[in-house]
């Protein structure tokens, strides 16, 4: 099977400018088709921005809304998938979500925030339910979480046991925290055995500084492709062949004791 090249969108585009921020992404797109591309991902709430405070509800959307539809043509126009995060309105309640388009313009997956982080995303978001979500792509597993979710050990670990060779996490993340994206992120794959893509916001934005330093980490724990600090967009390979080889020198999966671990849950 194949590797499946994948883009790593870091930038904060404009928050509050939806327009803006899907010509950055069809950009990023084109230049990641060009270099060879199956997959791009950008950062959480990247179609509307992070900080935007009172703008959340008016700018929240449904997962099948205009946001979705513009996103689509984006991954038809050069044919690769696409992974967004946007404000999710369903009725009355607005969740941190991230969706992921098809080279075909359809929709594989949608998934919300289970884990908000701060007095910010409390105010506005409702937290998701829904655990492990999952879509399959170039013969890949792919699951998706979002930023703080990856904190969560157990998070991960479940998309391990529900078969994730990659795990999308569109991210947020800010100073002092950097520790997350150089440590914290490379062992979760190494004790899951997957590759983790983990696509941050760079630069001040309201009362946040994000802090780059985007990545895909190999189910080895090494870093495959690193970003610096500011706007980039940078590749890295999912070789399937490397994941079974891992998997089958690191057994933690086939190793675990279930019947032990009653007492966390």
């Amino acid at each position: 099977m194949p590797s499946l090249r994948t883009a790593l969108l870091q930038s904060s585009g404009r928050p509050g400018a939806v327009a803006e921020n899907l010509k950055v992404l069809d950009e990023a797109a084109a230049r990641a088709a060009a270099a060879g591309a199956g997959l791009l991902v950008s950062p959480e709430l990247f179609l509307t921005g992070y900080a935007i405070g009172d703008a959340v509800p008016v700018l929240a959307e449904p997962a099948d809304g205009p946001g979705s539809e513009a996103v689509a043509e984006i991954a038809v126009r050069h044919g690769l998938a696409v992974l967004y995060g946007y404000p999710e309105r369903d009725g009355q309640r607005i969740f941190n979500a991230s969706q992921l388009i098809g080279p075909d313009g359809t929709r594989l997956a949608n998934y919300r925030k289970t884990h908000l982080f701060g007095c910010f995303e409390q105010e506005w978001f409702t937290p998701g339910e829904q655990t492990v979500v999952q879509a399959d792509l170039d013969g890949l597993r792919i699951g998706l979480l979002i930023c703080y979710d990856v904190e969560f050990p157990e998070n991960v670990r479940a998309h391990a046991l529900a078969g994730t060779d990659l795990l999308l996490v569109p991210t947020a993340q800010m100073h002092p925290f950097q520790f997350v994206a150089e440590s914290v992120v490379p062992v979760r794959a190494f004790e899951s055995q997957m590759y983790v893509a983990y696509v941050n916001r760079t630069g001040p934005e309201g009362e946040f500084e994000f802090v780059g330093l985007s990545c895909l980490a190999g189910p080895d724990g090494t870093v495959r492709t690193r970003a610096g600090r500011g706007e980039e967009l940078v590749l890295g390979e999912v070789d399937p062949e490397f994941l079974a080889a891992s998997r089958a020198a690191n057994p933690y999966l086939h190793d675990r004791r279930p019947g032990l671990y009653g007492s966390l849950a």
